[in-house]
Parts: structure tokens; sequence; C-alpha cells
């Protein structure tokens, strides 16, 4: 299982201080953070595209190859592109320039992304959100498959047998598909044989079960090797010394972040009390020590019937670069070691 993590690049205020970090110094501190990933061992590094003021993560491709000059091993990846808002054409040519750049650590995770933001700021129609994403993922695939492409469509001018370059360094570059939970979205990743990530920010991941069952169903009626449909969880995680520690970290951002969100979703403001629900044995937020830590994401493997990349989200909390600089040694040093080795050695 690869271990990874995910980050939005948030700049909200800090809820213990009420200080905000500059944009400058927080993409600084991202940086600081990908190459001490790199250094403890950790498999794959992620960066959301999101277009909002509290995330500085709208380029994620930039911020990646930027990582990439500071890195040598750790894979580098989107988390996710939002792929109905974007030309598949240049989301292509940037992943692939990054795959050379990093020589050959770039992927992708494609979906439809949780917010509304870039459909108007792109002047797309909110209701063409699943034809633009369907249309626009097809045409990905065939870009990454062909370098001179025949394609036409409705929502992009057609290509005609123009080459598209650069070439990334891997045949094929990877891409996932980051999907919520639609039934729809585990089977389309199916039949595609696209490696799913799925995103669990509540409620209990062993209830995604069926729906992972169906991917892999999905996979093999259309023929594809079952060694090919990979599965991957994104979910709201944090190490510490201690569960008391960890928990006490990360609450009020989690609070701060969820309650904003919340107002504009018709969801209650968060509380302690559901917080720490989540943090029970079967609960969605993976925060605690390195035990409990590998614990829980060892059980979430055997009720989601094995998976191969977990990746943890952290800059939901707003936490200071120096916390999230000590939980990314802790996921490297203790958590990440204790997962393989356990995996390792299962019968």
């Amino acid at each position: 299982m690869q271990i990874g993590i995910d980050s939005f690049v948030a700049t909200d205020a800090d809820p213990q201080t009420g200080k905000t970090v500059s944009p400058r110094q927080r993409v600084a501190d991202l940086l600081e953070e990908i190459e001490l990933a790199d250094q403890v061992g950790l498999d794959v590094f992620g960066i959301g595209e999101h277009h909002r003021e509290e995330y500085l993560d709208s380029a994620p491709a930039v911020l990646l190859s930027a990582a990439a000059a500071r890195t040598r091993n750790i894979t580098l990846t989107s988390a996710v592109t939002v792929l109905s808002a974007a030309d598949p054409v240049r989301v292509f040519q940037q992943f692939a320039t990054l795959d050379l750049v990093s020589q050959g650590r770039a992927e992708m995770v494609v979906g439809r992304g949780s917010f509304i933001e870039s459909f108007p700021l792109f002047g797309l129609d909110l209701e063409d959100y699943d034809e633009l994403f369907i249309e626009k993922l097809a045409l990905l695939l065939e870009l990454r498959d062909n370098t001179f492409v025949n394609w036409s469509g409705k929502h992009r001018p057609a290509l005609t047998g123009q080459g598209v370059f650069p070439r990334p360094l891997q045949a094929p570059l990877p891409v996932w598909l980051g999907v919520g939970g639609t039934p729809q979205s585990f089977a389309r990743a199916g039949r595609l044989g696209l490696p799913l990530m799925v995103a669990i920010i509540g409620g209990e991941p062993h209830r995604f079960r069926p729906l992972i069952d169906l991917y892999r169903q999905a996979g093999k009626e259309a023929g594809h090797d079952p060694a090919t449909l990979k599965v991957g969880l994104h979910c709201l995680g944090y190490a510490a010394e201690t569960d008391s520690e960890a928990a006490d970290d990360f609450f009020p951002g989690y609070a701060q972040a969820f309650t904003a969100i919340g107002k504009e979703r018709g969801w209650p403001p968060v509380t302690r009390s559901q917080f720490d629900a989540l943090l029970g044995p079967t609960g969605a937020l993976h925060v605690g020590s390195p035990e409990t830590v590998v614990e829980k994401v060892l059980r979430q493997n055997q009720a989601l019937g094995g998976i191969d990349r977990f990746s943890f989200q952290m800059s939901v909390a707003s936490l200071p670069h120096a916390k999230l600089m000590k939980a990314i040694e802790l996921l490297g040093t203790e958590v990440a070691p204790a997962i393989r080795k356990e995996l390792a050695t299962a019968p």
C-alpha cells in the first residue's frame, strides 16, 4: 500500500491564534512539506485544485513542478484536477511536462470536484456538469494514448490530426479517476480500467464496500486485468504523539472549515461530539497517535477488500507549518513502515 499526503494549500486563519500566513509563506511552507515527505519515504504527494480565496491550489501542475525540482523519489499528483472546467489538451501538456521535469514521477487524479466555482469562472453551464466530464475524460485518455488525434465533441473545437506535445516520459501517463459516492462514477472507472481514488470525508468508510465491489466487477466484465484495478482512499487524517494531542490539534481548524462550508450547503455547525464520533474505530477521521492511525488504516484495508493507496488530507485543519511537518515525519517514519510491515507479513 502506498502512503501519501494530499493538500489543498489552505490559507484559513489559525483558529487558535487568528493569524493568517501570507500566500508567499504558505507556498514556501508547502514546498518544505513535500520535500520532507520525500525525505521520510512517503510514496505520493497530491495537490488539489480549487478556485477559492482560502486555497492556493488553482494551478497544481505549477506547484508540483516546483516540488519536482526539490525531490527525488516521491510521486507527484493532482488531487483532483477538475477536468470538467479545463481543456484536456492543456491539462495533458501540463502533466506531461511535469512528468519530464520530475523524470517520470507525475500522475493525475481527475474528477469533477466538490465545489462549483470553476463553472462560472470559466464560462461553463452547470447543466452540463455530467456531459462535460464524460466528454473531456474521453478526450484526455485519447490524448494520453495517441500523439496525433482526430476527435470531435460538443464542448471543445475538434482535433483533426494535430500533434499534442510534449509526450510524457511514462507511457502511459498514469490517470486515476477521483470519485465521491455515485454508483455511476465507480462503474465508469471500472469499465475504463482506470485506478480509482475515493474521497471519504465523513460517515463510515466501510459502507463504500458495495461501490468498490461494483467498480471491480465492472472492470472485470470489461475485460481489464484485476491487477490494474487499483483503489485509493483520500481521507482526512493527522498524526501526533498521542491520540488526545492529535484530536485537540485537528479539531479547531476542522470545525472552522466544515462549519464555513456548511453555511454554503445548509449543514449545521460542527460540534466536538460529532468530531469525536468520527474518531471512533469505524469513523472517517484518521486522526491520532501513529499506532491508532496504523490500526485504522489497516481496518479500512480489510473492510474494503484491499486498498493500494491511502492519502492523508491534513491541510483542511489550518494547522501550523511546524505541526504539519511533525505529522509528515510521523507518517513517514512510523505509520508507513508499520503498515508496510503488517501487510508484508499478512497471510
